[in-house]
């Protein structure tokens, strides 16, 4: 499938079509190809210690070769599952391409886990080989029943990496992998139950470049950065598929969040397309960036929580570039987006992909009517989706609905549609926040606070009431300079009942200095909203001025 241009929105929608090959291996389809170009460059790795390596599409290549011939070797076959904890390094890459040329399904896992989340997965997707670092290989029980135990530094018990790759051969025959052959494995945490299983196809593979064009509007020879963790969806959509389709070149910087640190690399290494989430994003636009020069910086995107309108509004003020917000989830991967060739219309998600159907479902299942909110569903099938949750076809099933005469996947959020056909995220399902019979989405309350300049980040939930039954409440992170304070509550309350309508203002403010987040950046609300409702409810009128201070939960 070619790269084509986005010259308008509706007619890129109107003219896409899928077309699936019947066999796709992205190591051999993709990276082999662009391997055929000696020269390349295809991935710079960067670290907080000033080190640099690069690495050209036909080094991934012959590196990929050697730890497939390694794989193999050990017994490992097509369609066995191999488990790659990596940190942001330049093996995470040859560890995922090597996989995939096998025929391996990678599971892509952060570094973070612990013992007892990768036993869990080593038992539930019936693990035959983990690769990982020296650092990680005592999170490894000793009698987990591996085919290959494999460390960047080695270690008692385990294969070197660069060792005994090296001493494989680079000449390995891919198997063939049909469309619709099981490709990678990703686990993802519910709001209850053990992490789900997430399997994707090859198709699925092949079908994420398409955001990649339309999204990031890459194209050959651009530098894109996205700073996801290794573990995440997002890494492997535009760190790894999308880019390396489009025959980008990928930075990887293996580092702590620094302000000055992406400031200044975003400058040295004239990054064009910069990926970041929400909370990254909404401290970079309270930085002095005038000593860097980002004039290659054509276009910044992000993905995972909302970003505010005030974020990209700011964004785009200080870089001169586009802040193009989108929406996706492990099951489905981009499915809703803006593009540079669309309007883009501050915090909204933007419109379907091109060959993506969404709707929202209000009363009775019907189509929402423009501003109702409601459930937000993908049409199915569509080729980005996943093949299911693995081992569990009950829950399968139960993300799938009939309405208006087809068959939907149930993502679990709320969203409205306005007139013009913009999505809107309302929040998931459990976040609505009824008042006084009043239904008021989180996001409508977080963008009038995120607005005031006393507001770094914040969260609204819904809290009891005995009167209204909830009230809204907002746990504010406050900028540097501001002080929690009863006087600071009543101007934040005014500021968003003028930024908002009046009876969305949040009764009750608590400060916070963190808020409770996934591993993927998305706050928790629940969390927060099961603590209120842990105890008594009050009354909303002694609560107007209530401030408290809420540890919250390491981010």
């Amino acid at each position: 499938m070619q790269r084509v241009a986005m010259p308008t929105y509706d007619s890129a929608r109107r003219d896409f079509v899928w077309r699936l090959p019947e066999t796709f291996n992205f190591a051999v389809d993709v990276v082999d190809r662009w391997a055929e170009d000696a020269d390349r460059l295809a991935l710079i790795c960067s670290n907080d210690a000033g080190a640099e390596r690069c690495f050209t599409y036909a080094e991934i290549a012959t590196a990929s070769k050697r730890l497939a011939s390694l794989l193999a070797a050990r017994g490992v076959e097509k369609g066995d599952r191999v488990l790659i904890m990596l940190p942001r390094i330049a093996e995470w890459q040859i560890a995922m391409v090597g996989c995939l040329r096998l025929g391996a399904v990678p599971i892509p896992c952060i570094t973070m886990l612990t013992a007892g989340d990768i036993a869990y997965r080593l038992t539930h997707a019936g693990v035959a080989a983990v690769i990982t670092t020296r650092d990680h290989i005592d999170k490894i029980a000793p009698g987990a029943g591996l085919k290959l135990r494999l460390s960047v530094g080695g270690g008692p018990g385990w294969l070197d990496f660069a060792a005994d790759c090296a001493s494989q051969t680079s000449d390995f025959a891919a198997p063939r992998i049909a469309i619709e052959d099981p490709a990678i494995l990703y686990y993802t945490s519910g709001s209850t139950g053990e992490p789900k299983g997430v399997l994707h196809a090859a198709r699925a593979i092949f079908t994420w470049r398409v955001a990649a064009w339309y999204w990031l509007n890459l194209d050959a020879g651009d530098v894109v950065w996205c700073t996801a963790d290794t573990g995440w969806s997002k890494a492997g959509t535009s760190i790894l598929f999308g880019p390396w389709s489009c025959g980008a070149t990928v930075l990887f910087h293996d580092g702590r969040f620094d302000v000055a640190r992406r400031l200044e690399l975003l400058a040295r290494y004239g990054v064009n397309v910069f990926c970041a989430a929400a909370t990254e994003l909404r401290q970079l636009i309270r930085a002095e960036i005038s000593g860097y020069d980002l004039s290659a910086l054509r276009l910044t995107v992000s993905a995972g929580e909302t970003v505010n309108p005030e974020v990209v509004r700011r964004w785009q003020a200080l870089t001169g570039g586009l802040l193009l917000d989108g929406y996706g989830q492990t099951e489905t991967l981009m499915t809703l987006l803006n593009y540079p060739a669309l309007a883009v219309k501050p915090g909204s998600m933007g419109k379907p992909l091109p060959g993506s159907e969404l709707a929202v479902l209000g009363e009775d299942d019907r189509f929402a009517a423009p501003g109702e909110p409601g459930r937000l569903v993908v049409a199915w099938p569509n080729p980005q989706m996943m093949l299911g949750y693995w081992q569990a076809p009950e829950l399968t099933a139960a993300t799938r609905i009939r309405a208006e005469g087809r068959e939907w996947f149930v993502t679990g959020d709320t969203a409205f549609v306005d007139a013009e056909g913009y999505f809107f995220y309302d929040g998931r399902a459990d976040d609505v926040i009824n008042s006084a019979g009043y239904r008021i989405g989180p996001m409508e309350v977080e963008n009038a606070l995120m607005a005031h300049p006393a507001v770094l980040e914040c969260a609204a939930v819904a809290s009891p009431d005995r009167e209204r039954g909830e009230i809204v409440k907002a746990f504010v992170i406050l900028n540097q300079g501001y002080s929690g304070d009863a006087a600071l509550t009543r101007d934040l309350q005014d500021f968003a009942k003028a930024e908002t309508a009046p009876y969305k203002y949040p009764r009750a403010i608590s400060y916070v200095e963190s808020l409770p987040k996934t591993v993927t950046g998305k706050i928790q609300r629940r969390k927060l909203r099961d603590r209120e409702f842990s105890a008594p409810a009050g009354n909303a009128d002694t609560n107007t001025d209530k401030i408290e201070r809420y540890p919250g939960a390491p981010t």
